[in-house]
């Protein structure tokens, strides 16, 4: 089986796993009890958060531990909205965010807040001087993804940020989640940015935990209410075993970031030289440091994407067309979409996402397979 799917979802890493059963086994406890059982997982609890802050050599922002990444971008998108309403209800986020984002704000534009949605360039880079050029006396929020998770391109954040000093008022925000492992801290810790939102299942942590990055200078209003945890920002029992977990997972990707993205560098390399050597595919995810290595978009032209993905999968390889959270819905991809791609692209979209059990051989198997479905393609498209 050849695994192309990592965007969508990692397999959990082996000690990760360990990991996660040994914290369920040993801390039963519920982190809030006042009991020794309760004391000994709030330990484990606070332990985790201690070391992902070190890991992240956080000084002035803290942790808050989440379900995962649309749960984070909810909570901080209307959160943030809902808490700062009296000083304005203009919000700006990128047109290729994800969709926790991008429906987030549909659902506060029906709740009278007013939402401006930033095109991008043709490579899908939202320019700081669009940005500035949006920003209004009554913008309380803007909310800028860090790598897209379709096509991989790495948003300027740096320049963005710059933008954003000139503004100190206004609130910004960064969906972080395909970031980790990408040698892209640098981004994604600029201090200018209030909240980072990330999910453990998207670097071989679990699935259901997550985690936000914030500003505590900055009102958030909780959008689950209930016991008061995680300082009454996110109530909710906290999954202690998956948190220990993901902080583990997280620490491995970071510590052989460098390592994996040489492996993809490589990959994309072989990938894109027959791509372009081949007519009838288009490259949306270039040969370029702007995009990162482990998403490769492109396109075969004149076949939906979802024949290839099946035609593929009798091949026991597993891809996807655009993001797993909206594929379903069998509609054009809306980052595709906001960079005017011809619509044959759009249609005939795929997204190859490198995980680091990959390897090149895997890519040279994938490659040869995608030789032989030209022809066989003809068949069954």
């Amino acid at each position: 089986m050849i695994y192309f799917d990592n965007s969508a979802t990692t397999p959990i890493a082996p000690g990760v796993l360990d990991t996660y059963l040994k914290v369920a086994q040993n801390f039963p406890g519920n982190p809030s009890s006042l009991h020794q059982l309760g004391r000994k997982a709030a330990e484990v609890l606070e332990l985790s958060r201690k070391q992902l802050k070190d890991l992240l050599k956080l000084t002035t922002k803290e942790i808050l531990f989440t379900s995962g990444g649309s749960e984070g971008d909810n909570d901080v998108i209307k959160g943030v909205a809902l808490a700062r309403k009296i000083s304005g209800r203009h919000l700006i986020v990128s047109a290729v965010e994800h969709d926790a984002v991008l429906q987030s704000a549909h659902q506060l534009e029906k709740l009278g807040f007013e939402v401006t949605y930033l095109a991008p360039n043709h490579d899908g880079i939202i320019e700081p001087s669009v940005l500035k050029e949006a920003i209004r006396p009554d913008t309380i929020l803007v909310s800028i993804m860090a790598v897209n998770n379709e096509i991989g391109v790495i948003e300027p954040l740096n320049e963005l940020a710059q933008v954003m000093k000139e503004h100190p008022q206004i609130v910004f925000h960064v969906d972080a989640v395909q970031a980790v492992g990408k040698n892209l801290e640098e981004l994604y810790l600029n201090p200018r940015i209030d909240f980072a939102t990330f999910s453990a299942h998207k670097f071989h942590g679990p699935r259901g935990v997550g985690f936000i990055i914030y500003n505590p200078h900055r009102h958030l209003m909780p959008i689950i209410s209930g016991g008061g945890q995680e300082k009454n920002l996110r109530s909710g029992t906290e999954n202690v075993a998956a948190i220990a977990a993901m902080v583990k997972a997280f620490r491995l990707e970071v510590a052989d970031a460098k390592v994996t993205q040489t492996k993809y560098h490589e990959m994309k390399k072989r990938l894109l030289s027959f791509l372009n050597q081949n007519t009838g595919f288009y490259v949306v995810s270039k040969d370029s440091p702007i995009y990162t290595p482990s998403i490769i978009s492109f396109a075969v032209k004149g076949v939906k994407g979802e024949t290839i993905v099946h035609y593929l999968e009798s091949q026991d390889i597993y891809l996807s067309t655009t993001s797993a959270c909206s594929s379903q819905n069998h509609r054009p991809s809306h980052v595709l979409k906001s960079m005017n791609l011809p619509e044959e692209v759009m249609t005939g979209a795929l997204r190859v996402s490198l995980g680091s059990q990959n390897t090149i051989d895997e890519m040279n198997i994938f490659i040869n397979n995608l030789n032989k479905m030209k022809d066989d393609i003809k068949v069954i498209n």
